[in-house]
């Protein structure tokens, strides 16, 4: 996957956070955009070079480095299954084959995490290097392969290394992708050697992604300019626990809590530990108003509002990995257990939720010992990411595993007191650390950078020159007298920390049991995921990772903080034997899907904003009543499961929206859709097209205006595609409709946070939520039906614009599509290259918070922008009756017959045969490529 930046790995956090699903601009090619115009380029981009670069499947290659031949074998959709007789061959081999398809993917990842992106595209990329520079990415993976990694792993990245470099000797640009020979038009543009640190830096922006509440703390924060505590907390509901199960339920941690006696290690610096009431709130209160509100008040709100204002904007731009900048990422992943099943043995599901991108973030992949032994130890496959080496989702000979982002709370931002060439800090003025980067510009000066830190993190803040003028003129209240040079934000995150979460995928990928999965989850510091666990021998399991940091009693995490005042520092990590987990829990099964992990008694704070359990008792739900009676599931009825299109809120709305007289024929003709309708969502539903529309109208008045102008669209409607369009997308047209919703519009994203936010109201029908001004010849709202009622109306026009009036001709699918672009060029490149590059629409089912989870956003559109990223069902009685999809293909080259031979089944929720043991490799395999030393 190029960074997607178009999205959560995993997930993600199936909570509804205000910026999901925006596409954010990833690659702005100033000079790519005059790369192909005219006949003479026209007649340069013939079949050959694009056929250039595909990848040889069949025969033989020498691969110097080698010590014994590999085979690496493709079925009809060119997913490999590799071979070897040796550790270092295997991963050597996947370094070579995942170049072969994915080497530009790979590329632009790792020029990104290094914060050399305008090396490949120009100085429209420069403000993100700078950001990118700032985090440090690349620093702390050089840091971490050198002090943190096993002699073993850093053998296996160096053949992995190997691998690629094989593939690339002797290769032009052109060879290798389209996409090289475009940028060879402008800017001469030459990969270089690939290093292991590269596929190191990754698990940085992996993390990034996923690093959960970061956007809420600054959202709750700029709430504070325009609401009042009681406001933002009608905003941030807590968690429903009497409706929806947390994922722990059945006591692991009951000893804990009640012999709680501080377990949580220091973090070395504030020579404290936790005590047991220093966690903040209890687990998962989901709720950030009361004295977190006030925290935000005491750091001085004047500064913290424009800084963060301006952290914004800096975060709208900021290329994304694998999700949508930590926002709205969800994933779905149960297991049951034998009992429960038609095999007698456990099923184990799994489709994270990210941004839709082109190639697919996932690479599926085998990688198989001939003999497994001390030499060789790896029989496993699954989902890989293209530039790293193992496998990070799927199973071995002997267990499965799945992944899902738990959300937890790794994140602070700290409102910084800067005074000349320090930092104040309980008092004194401390110095900065600092770094100075270079940053090369295609075609352009390179320019100098100087990276500040604070014993917090980096100055977040130091990237913009708009930031940096604010904080000097902040008005300052008694929290921080001494303004100096005035403020500046800082960030702390874990993974700012050297870690061990490669060594960890190595772990996994041989894990024999539950205590060796066990051990290996421990290694797996960041992104803190929840993992379900399903093996052989009739165990399931879940379990908790992360380094996860506790906090004083006066700081909660969901506001950001003082960073002058060493009270608010985090005060040491969980240790993970005091991590949740449940390992053959009675009631047989396991969900999760980004709701909370536990309940209210457990001793330390994980994070105030977990998703809120829409799809995961949804899950739950299905499950129990597949079971009842003693029923059995099949890998069918998990298949099935994952297509579930029911809509939670529209059977809270729809009772409601019946009952109100809404005057107008038109309307009432619409109104009947809703009428008998089951609330599933299928893309040839008009009540679904209809009631989305009436659900994303409501949020637009009851909320969208009241909210600080900070929190309003910014940009969210560049998702939006115009609905009556078959080919490329018109962006000139695209970008006059985002002016337009800019200037007129704003409201919330829809997601299952809002459920929870309107649910909650639902009882106070004259709250002054429910109130919004006559518009034009619409009418005002007093109350909750008459703000339903203009919805009705107004959803009734907006589809008649999109549609047509003739209500028999809509249907949820031509609103809700998906278009796959090409992240990079098919993102800001040439009209021609887009052609070339993207696919697209398909209309589908499914939609926001429901168990198949094809996003949108309601302050852009009713677009696709986030979808199960992959699907798959592990059958644990008999590997070979597994199934999986991907979303696009194996291939990322345009063209290849493989590129997106996938998309058309995952859109109908079909899968394909997953095959495992070798009899079926070799049944099923199409091509066999040899590589010799």
């Amino acid at each position: 996957m190029p960074p997607n930046t178009t999205a959560s790995t995993g997930q993600q956090p199936g909570k509804s956070g205000r910026k999901k699903g925006r596409k954010a601009r990833l690659i702005v090619l100033v000079l790519v955009l005059a790369i192909v115009g005219g006949a003479a380029c026209g007649a340069y981009w013939s079949i050959s070079t694009v056929r250039a670069s595909f990848p040889q499947t069949k025969g033989s290659i020498t691969l110097p480095g080698l010590t014994a031949p590999v085979d690496v074998k493709r079925d009809g959709y060119g997913i490999p299954q590799v071979y070897a007789s040796s550790d270092e061959d295997l991963f050597m081999a996947q370094g070579y084959v995942q170049a072969q398809d994915r080497f530009y993917e790979m590329d632009v990842r790792r020029h990104m995490t290094a914060g050399r992106l305008s090396e490949m595209f120009g100085k429209g990329q420069v403000d993100n290097d700078e950001f990118l520079r700032t985090l440090g990415w690349r620093r702390i993976a050089q840091e971490e392969y050198d002090t943190k990694l096993s002699a073993a792993s850093k053998k296996y990245l160096q053949a992995y290394t190997k691998g690629v470099n094989a593939y690339l000797d002797g290769k032009g640009a052109e060879d290798i992708s389209v996409e090289y020979a475009a940028l060879g038009f402008s800017n001469d543009y030459k990969p270089e050697k690939w290093t292991p640190v590269d596929s190191v830096a990754w698990l940085k922006a992996m993390a990034w992604d996923l690093r959960g509440n970061m956007q809420d703390e600054i959202d709750r924060a700029l709430m504070t300019s325009r609401l009042g505590p009681k406001q933002i907390g009608d905003l941030y509901p807590r968690y429903p626990y009497d409706r929806n199960q947390v994922i722990v339920q059945q006591g692991q941690f009951d000893e804990l809590t009640q012999t709680f006696d501080g377990g949580a290690s220091s973090d070395g610096e504030s020579g404290t530990s936790t005590d047991g009431t220093s966690g903040g709130s209890t687990g998962g209160t989901g709720t950030s108003t009361g004295t977190s509100t006030g925290t935000s008040s005491s750091t001085g709100s004047s500064a913290l509002q424009t800084q963060l204002s301006g952290l914004y904007d800096e975060l709208e731009d900021l290329p994304e990995a694998v999700g949508v900048n930590g926002n709205g990422i969800g994933s779905n992943s149960w297991v049951v257990g034998g009992e429960h099943t038609i095999t007698g043995k456990p099923l184990l599901a799994n489709d994270p939720h990210l941004s839709a991108s082109l190639p697919s973030v996932w690479y599926q992949m085998g990688l198989h010992c001939r003999t497994v032994s001390s030499k060789c130890q790896y029989d496993v496959s699954g989902y890989t990411f293209a530039g790293m080496p193992g496998v990070i989702i799927g199973h071995n000979q002997d267990i499965s595993w799945g992944m899902t982002n738990s959300g937890v709370d790794v994140t602070d931002l700290y409102l910084e007191k800067l005074t000349g060439d320090g930092y104040l800090y309980d008092g004194k003025v401390k110095p900065f650390t600092t770094y100075e980067e270079t940053i090369k510009v295609a075609g352009g000066a390179s320019k100098k950078i100087v990276v500040r830190e604070t014993n917090n993190g980096p100055l977040l803040s130091d990237r913009s020159s708009e930031l940096v003028k604010v904080g000097r003129k902040a008005t300052v209240d008694t929290a921080a007298p001494d303004r100096g040079d005035g403020y500046g934000i800082a960030l702390r995150w874990t993974a700012l920390e050297p870690g061990t979460t490669m060594e960890a995928v190595f772990a996994m990928n041989k894990a024999a049991d539950w205590e060796d999965f066990r051990a290996a989850a421990a290694l797996f510091d960041v992104p803190s995921q929840n993992l379900v666990y399903a093996d052989t021998e009739n165990h399931i399991g879940y379990t908790l990772p992360g380094k996860i940091p506790t906090r004083a009693k006066d700081h909660d995490g969901s506001v950001p903080a003082p960073g002058w005042d060493s009270k608010y520092r985090w005060t040491g990590y969980i240790e993970q034997d005091e991590l949740p987990y449940e390992y053959d829990p009675q009631r047989g099964y396991i969900v999760t899907a980004n709701q909370a992990v536990v309940g209210t008694d457990y001793p330390y704070t994980l994070t105030t904003d977990w998703g809120y359990g829409t799809r995961s008792q949804r899950i739950t739900d299905l499950i129990e009543s597949k079971i009842k009676g003693g029923g059995k599931i099949s890998t069918e009825d998990m298949r099935q499961m994952q297509l579930d299109s029911s809509s939670e809120i529209a059977k809270l709305l729809v009772p409601q929206l019946l009952k109100i007289d809404v005057g107008d024929k038109d309307v009432r003709d619409a109104q009947k859709l809703l009428e008998g309708w089951d609330y599933t969502q299928d893309a040839d539903s008009a009540a679904a097209a209809y009631f989305n529309s009436v659900w994303r109208n409501i949020l637009k008045l009851a909320f969208g205006n009241k909210l600080p102008k900070e929190l309003r669209v910014r940009g969210q409607c560049l998702w939006v595609e115009p609905v009556n369009t078959t080919g490329p997308v018109d962006e000139d047209r695209r970008v006059r409709e985002c002016g337009q919703r800019d200037a007129d519009q704003a409201q919330p994203d829809g997601g299952d946070r809002w459920f929870e936010v309107v649910r909650s109201l639902m009882d106070d029908e004259n709250s002054d939520w429910w109130t919004t001004p006559k518009s034009g010849t619409r009418p005002s709202a007093d109350n909750r039906d008459e703000l339903f009622k203009r919805a009705m109306i107004d959803a009734r026009w907006e589809l008649t614009a999109k549609l047509g009036k003739d209500i028999d001709t809509w249907s949820w699918g031509r609103l809700h599509r998906l278009f796959l672009k090409n992240q990079t060029l098919g993102t800001d490149g040439p009209g021609f290259l887009q052609y070339v590059l993207n696919r697209g629409p398909w209309e589908l089912s499914g939609g926001e918070a429901t168990v198949n989870a094809t996003g949108w956003n309601a302050a852009g559109g009713y677009g696709v922008v986030w979808v199960p990223s992959m699907r798959m069902v592990v059958n644990l009685d008999d590997f070979d009756k597994s199934r999986w999809i991907n979303l696009t293909g194996a291939s990322g080259h345009a063209y290849s017959s493989h590129y997106t031979d996938q998309t058309n089944k995952w859109a109908k929720g079909e899968l394909l045969d997953w095959s495992f043991t070798k009899q079926a490799v070799d049944k099923g395999t199409s091509d066999t490529l040899v590589l010799k030393p």
